[in-house]
């Protein structure tokens, strides 16, 4: 497919109804490629099943809403959906739909017009059930007009991560720009205190997720005390256990955090390190990062369309 001769083997790739396997495949002009004006939602594949389709289709309208672009043509996505799962098996991957305003301008207006359709898919290992992460000076702008959009622009997130790999995390947290721990680069967070389990409230700045969604549901159901609250960032001090979610990973235990130096922006504003500490929280997911782990999976084998 056309994702081998940019180096990634593998990718499977549906534009505007058809699959590319070679030539171009993306309008240079594309808005989505000029200015990022586009959005986009990423599910797991499990046996070539898409886990929580109907979920992801419903965020992304609520995205292309905010963003004033029209409605998602479900049928049309869910056209290239089925074409890039029919190129072969796939026992677990990823799958990425995106929708983008279509060619435009060299400039942040638009021009009326068909948009842009692209899927894409590609096999990947199974995420373990435990990582490290790293708290980032970067924050997250609660009051922006992206809050809350899974929008293709996504350049904060790529300077975000690559700093969290830098010191051996997979994951970045950010807090917002009232000092509240906010989410990840591509996940929410979860900090369990004694028995009690709580994610930031949707008003501190983070993203919908739906892993997120399903977690706080099941769990819920399952006899778990689940809060969504705002948060201070020094709550990571404080926690017994710390959990991201994400549409991959599912439910995934923090065993270490790190904390990334000062940084300086574009601008030359240098920009203080995140005022918490590094620890470690141990080996492995911990008692109820375990128990939720299990109800999540036991719930999505059951309803893999919830």
């Amino acid at each position: 497919m056309s994702g081998a001769r940019s180096g990634m083997p593998g990718v499977r790739v549906w534009v505007d109804g058809r699959l590319v396997e070679e030539g171009p495949s993306f309008d240079a002009l594309d808005h989505g490629i000029t200015v990022g004006d586009g959005v986009f939602e990423t599910a797991k594949v499990v046996d070539g099943q898409v886990f929580a389709r109907d979920r992801h289709h419903d965020r992304m309208d609520a995205s292309l809403a905010a963003l004033r672009l029209p409605p998602l043509d479900r049928a049309r996505m869910d056209e290239g959906i089925a074409a890039v799962l029919g190129v072969g098996p796939l026992p677990f991957g990823r799958l990425r739909w995106t929708v983008t305003a279509g060619p435009g301008p060299l400039g942040s207006d638009r021009l009326p017009g068909a948009a842009t359709y692209l899927v894409t898919a590609v096999a990947q290992d199974r995420p373990p059930s435990s990582t490290s992460v790293a708290v980032v000076p970067w924050t997250r702008n609660e009051r922006g007009a992206l809050v809350g959009v899974k929008s293709t622009s996504y350049a904060e997130n790529v300077v975000a991560l690559a700093a969290a790999k830098r010191m051996g995390a997979t994951e970045a947290l950010l807090a917002n720009t009232a000092g509240e721990l906010c989410e990840g680069t591509g996940s929410n967070v979860f900090v369990v205190r004694g028995d009690r389990i709580t994610t930031p409230a949707l008003e501190s700045g983070p993203l919908a997720g739906v892993t997120r969604a399903l977690a706080i549901r099941w769990l819920r159901e399952e006899g778990m005390d689940v809060a969504e609250d705002r948060l201070p960032l020094s709550v990571l001090d404080e926690a017994d256990e710390v959990w991201i979610t994400s549409s991959v990973r599912d439910i995934c235990a923090v065993t270490r955090i790190e904390v990334a130096p000062a940084a300086r922006t574009a601008a030359g504003t240098t920009l203080a390190a995140p005022a918490v500490s590094a620890r470690t929280l141990g080996d492995g997911p911990g008692p109820l990062a375990r128990a939720a782990q299990e109800i999540f999976a036991r719930r999505a084998a059951a309803e893999p369309n919830p």
